[in-house]
Order: C-alpha cells, then sequence, then structure tokens
C-alpha cells in the first residue's frame, strides 16, 4: 500500500486515459463528450446528446522505443513479464511500454453503462541485467454512472461506481533470474470505486467552462474479494482519494468548424508525494471539421501532442501521439508514445 510519505518518482499511472485526451496533452475531464465520460469525468454524461452503444472499440498504446526492441529481439507476447525479459534484457536502460484497453458500453444522455478491460506493462531492465523496473495491471471493471443537471444544464453534477478486478505487479527491483509468473508475483483483489465530477458552464458564447472530478473518494481498496482471476497472497496498491480540475473555452468559428481549448492540472490532494510537479500539468486544444475530421494538439508533462479523428455516423478511427514523463524532478525522460484507436457503434 502507499503511505502519505510515498513519493513517486516513476510514470503516473490514472485509470483510464483515451486517445482523444492524450493528443490533447491529456487534458480531458472539461472537454469529454462521449461514452468515456462514464470513466474520466461522469458529469460529462450531461453533454450527450444522444443514446447509442459502443460494440467494439481496441485502443493501442506503445512506446516508439518498441521498434527498435523488437529488431533485437522480437516481440510475441507483449503483456507476459516472463517473455518480455528477453527483450528488456537485449535492451537494457531503455524503457518499454505497452497498453491495450476496451470499454464496450452504453450511454445516453445523464446515463452509462459499461465494461472496461485493459492491460498495460511498463519495464526497464537495469545495465548489469539483474532487476527489472516493472509495473503491470490488467483491470475487468463494471461501471455505472449518473448525472445530474441543473439550471438548463449549466450545471452537472454526475457520479459513477466502479466494480473494479485488479492484478498488478508493482516492483522496482523485480529479479529476471526469479520465477515471472503472475500466480508467484502479483497482487489480486477487488474494490469499489467512485468518483464524482462537477461542471459548471456560463451562457456565454465560448461556453466557459470549469470542471473536477474528485477520484477514488474515500480511497479505493482491493480487499472486498480475491482470487477472482487469480490466487494472489497480497492485495493491489490502494489508490488514494485525489482531486484533478480543469478549464475549458469552446468558440465556434463557422457553420461548419468550432475547436475546444483546456488547460487541466491533476492530483490537487497528492501533489506533495510527486516529485516533479511537471507530471501534473496538461493543455491541449482541439478542431473539429463538421464532426468528421478533428485535428489536436498539446501539452503533456512538458512535452508536445497530436492526434487525429476521422469519424462517420458509427465508425471512429483515431491517432495520436505523446510524450510521458517516466523521469524524476532531477533527471527527465521522455518516453515517446503513438496510440491507435478503432470505433464502431450503433
Amino acid at each position: 500500500m502507499l503511505s502519505a510519505h510515498t513519493t513517486w518518482a516513476r510514470e503516473l499511472h490514472p485509470f483510464y486515459e483515451g486517445v482523444r485526451g492524450l493528443g490533447m496533452g491529456g487534458a480531458q475531464i472539461a472537454t469529454v463528450n462521449d461514452e468515456t465520460a462514464l470513466l474520466i469525468n461522469p458529469a460529462a454524461l450531461g453533454k450527450l446528446r444522444d443514446f447509442y452503444g459502443t460494440v467494439f472499440d481496441p485502443e493501442l498504446d506503445l512506446s516508439n522505443n518498441l521498434n527498435s526492441m523488437n529488431q533485437t529481439s522480437s516481440i510475441t507476447q507483449p503483456f507476459s513479464i516472463s517473455s518480455i525479459k528477453d527483450t528488456v534484457a537485449a535492451s537494457p536502460e531503455t524503457y518499454y511500454h505497452a497498453k491495450f484497453q476496451l470499454f464496450p458500453s452504453m450511454v445516453a444522455k445523464n446515463f452509462g453503462i459499461g465494461i472496461y478491460t485493459n492491460y498495460l506493462l511498463d519495464t526497464e531492465m537495469n545495465a548489469a541485467g539483474t532487476s527489472m523496473d516493472t509495473y503491470y495491471r490488467n483491470d475487468l471493471a463494471l461501471a455505472l454512472g449518473y448525472n445530474f443537471r441543473f439550471f438548463d444544464g449549466r450545471v452537472k453534477l454526475g457520479f459513477n461506481a466502479k466494480l473494479i478486478n485488479r492484478i498488478e505487479v508493482d516492483n522496482q527491483t523485480l529479479d529476471p533470474s526469479g520465477p515471472l509468473d503472475l500466480k508467484s508475483i502479483a497482487s489480486e483483489g477487488t474494490g469499489l470505486s467512485t468518483d464524482v465530477g462537477l461542471m459548471l458552464t456560463a451562457p456565454w458564447s465560448l461556453l466557459p467552462t470549469i470542471s473536477a472530478v474528485m477520484h477514488d473518494v474515500g480511497n479505493t481498496t482491493f480487499d472486498k474479494a480475491d482470487g477472482v482471476r487469480l490466487s494472489a497472497n497480497s492485495r493491489p496498491n490502494m489508490v488514494p482519494q485525489d482531486v484533478d480540475v480543469a478549464m475549458a473555452i469552446f468558440p465556434i468559428h463557422s457553420n461548419r468548424v468550432r475547436s475546444s481549448w483546456t488547460v487541466e492540472y491533476r492530483g490537487l490532494l497528492t501533489s506533495s508525494q510527486v516529485d516533479d510537479k511537471s507530471k501534473l500539468i496538461h493543455g491541449g486544444v482541439e478542431f473539429n471539421f463538421s464532426d468528421i475530421f478533428f485535428v489536436r494538439a498539446g501539452y503533456n508533462q512538458r512535452y508536445y501532442t497530436a492526434g487525429l479523428e476521422l469519424a462517420s455516423e458509427k465508425l471512429q478511427f483515431q491517432l495520436a501521439t505523446y510524450g510521458e514523463e517516466i523521469g524524476n524532478g532531477t533527471v527527465t525522460r521522455e518516453d515517446r508514445r503513438t496510440v491507435f484507436k478503432f470505433s464502431y457503434r450503433f
């Protein structure tokens, strides 16, 4: 478990980040307006226009390092620590990041329900080949959310409840010569998590919006049940209650062109435990052309981001690049990544 005195000198791992927000510098709580509002900011469920379901929406997020690492040692099982050991051993002191997520869901104005799953592996071998700094996560979650609208929607107050089963490995000195199967090294448990979101929108032409989300209200612990998907002797890390805040404006440039501009600061309650405050700063912009083509750019933890989207009534293709801070306040390190997402809706 994390104590109150823990200092986070590694990459931060929020519960959910999506390709749209990553293209906009990681800023998302004030601009989200699709089914991912259920996970990002439940108050934004009040921004949805219609009912729709997302049937299939695979999203793949990979470090650009993987291309050269794969040439040195083939990657066949990207989320298997025992398999990736040989890859990172062949490229010591090179950061490995791979993430895959799915979120089939049904949402309507003010309401949503969905099933979320992900696989995440971040690891790096030291120069001597004797230790792997490793973080692995596999979540399976049922999410339910609702929003209340007040004053013609100028005030939105939403909440969600997430029943999460988590398998986690969090070991900065994992021995590559020892057992690396999940049964031997992972923690597993089930927890109930709640987020509360608030959006305040002024009735002016730019629709200036202030948003705040309290994540993991009362802290999230994974001790409600265990052995659901893996028999383990320990439980995953407690997730502390935290608050993110953001501001946004939404100019309309013409009948077919509008934009979204936002800045966001994460981790108000835990910022003292983060070694590099730049990890908490995000900002971005999106230009929307007829709800068909989208161009995005942003600033994520001192690194640039960019994104594109092509959308139709039922299909979405999204692409983004972003830099993630994997260093600390003294030595900064960028891990450049590429994200792709395809969605089919009805």
